[in-house]
């Protein structure tokens, strides 16, 4: 018996095994100013976009014109995009979202080498430090404090290992002997 495999269902399986770790986080993650995305409709390269989001949070999609995307998390932006092509434009869409280029985090104080980085999912302070050249002899580790973007919230006492997310600002005090 001849077994015929579709390519599109191939492509869906590869495309899903390879993506699950990243579909996760990004699902969590809300977007922001700051952030680059891709827009996908499958089989609709014309319907294709990449945008850096300013300040207003928006990008202008064809046939939706201006679409607020900051505050919503990548699911939630895919439905929206999703509900705006169907019946009028596209009877089912297949639309894909994904940050190409996560906004930074900033890191200042008692690092050697204070400023602004590129946010990786999943990361630690420790390694935001790591990023920024290490401690300096005078850090004090116990003395961290981190600005949560996100919520407007300043945590007085963190700890190297908070996780850091995107737009974050990481302070290192100084300790004295």
């Amino acid at each position: 018996m001849l077994i015929f495999f579709n390519k599109r269902l191939c492509f869906f399986i590869f495309f899903s095994l390879f993506m699950l770790p990243v579909s996760h986080a990004q699902e969590a993650y809300i977007l922001g100013a700051g952030d680059k995305i891709a827009i996908k409709v499958f089989g609709q390269d014309d319907l294709s976009i990449e945008s850096f989001l300013g300040n207003s949070g928006s990008v202008n999609y064809p046939f939706l014109g201006e679409v607020k995307v900051a505050g919503l998390s990548i699911k939630q932006v895919e439905l929206a995009i999703t509900q705006g092509l169907e019946g009028d434009y596209l009877v089912n869409p297949n639309v894909y979202v994904q940050v190409i280029e996560y906004r930074p985090f900033y890191i200042h104080g008692e690092v050697k080498q204070p400023g602004g980085y590129p946010y990786q999912p999943g990361m630690t302070i420790n390694q935001a430090v790591a990023l920024a050249g290490g401690l300096t002899d005078r850090a004090d580790k116990d003395k961290i404090s981190l600005y949560r973007e996100a919520d407007k919230k300043f945590k007085q006492q963190a700890s190297l290992e908070h996780n850091v997310n995107a737009g974050d600002t990481i302070t290192i005090e100084q300790r004295f002997f």
